[in-house]
């Protein structure tokens, strides 16, 4: 029988509710031991969502490891200096051209959630999407408006112009998505979740829901007009 995915001890939680109270270096570098053997949990843990994704999605990352975030945020151009993030994040980018979008965990104390999508779209693929949109909206409003979808994910999130995008008509029966500069499809999980030993399990269930999503922008991204791969 498979081993059964390593699920995260309490430890992994409890020490960064610690780093909030103590986001100074001396800390840190005193505790420097600790963050490691946390890390390692959370790491392992990265592993087998990696390998279960790997079964039905094609991920370009190579490792848990390496998907990662740092700890250490970039305080340059932030009025908050404190150096440590109180989180472990990290994503899984999908390979190949012709799949678009990819997967992200954070992990907090009272805040944890998963994502998926496309949270800065270039000038030229956010223009594809909105004229695909604009032209036929009932084929993401399908996927959006899934029970499943509805059940999961609630909405597609994400920022949003307060007016119509440039060359667009304010009155297209599509504006209310036409407005979206991001497309992310999020859900929470409590932390009674999160330690729990089918979180690996959850968390790619959660992923699997979102493949329509993400397929359906691939080909909106990788084909011309004529449906042909770009």
């Amino acid at each position: 029988m498979p081993l059964a995915p390593p699920a995260l001890p309490a430890s992994v939680l409890d020490f960064l509710v610690t780093l909030g109270e103590n986001n100074y270096r001396e800390w840190f570098n005193n505790n420097k031991d600790r963050f490691l053997e946390e890390q390692a949990h959370v790491e392992a843990w990265a592993d087998a969502l990696l390998g279960a994704l790997n079964r039905h999605d094609q991920i370009e990352t190579p490792t848990g490891k390496q998907g990662m975030q740092r700890i250490y945020r970039d305080t340059r151009f932030s009025k908050d200096k404190t150096p440590y993030k109180t989180n472990w994040a990290g994503g899984f980018r999908r390979a190949t051209k012709y799949r678009r979008g990819g997967y992200y965990y954070h992990i907090q104390p009272g805040k944890t959630y998963v994502a998926g999508g496309f949270w800065a779209p270039n000038a030229p693929d956010l223009k594809r999407i909105r004229e695909e949109i604009s032209y036929d909206p009932a084929a993401l409003r399908a996927i959006i408006g899934n029970n499943s979808f509805k059940k999961i994910f609630g909405q597609m999130e994400g920022e949003q112009l307060k007016t119509a995008p440039k060359g667009f008509d304010p009155a297209d029966e599509a504006i209310d998505l036409l407005r979206y500069k991001q497309f992310l499809l999020i859900r929470h999980f409590p932390d009674e979740a999160v330690l729990a030993p089918d979180f690996v399990t959850e968390v790619d269930r959660t992923f699997r829901h979102m493949r329509p999503f993400l397929d359906y922008m691939s080909q909106v991204l990788t084909t011309d007009a004529n449906g042909l791969q770009l």
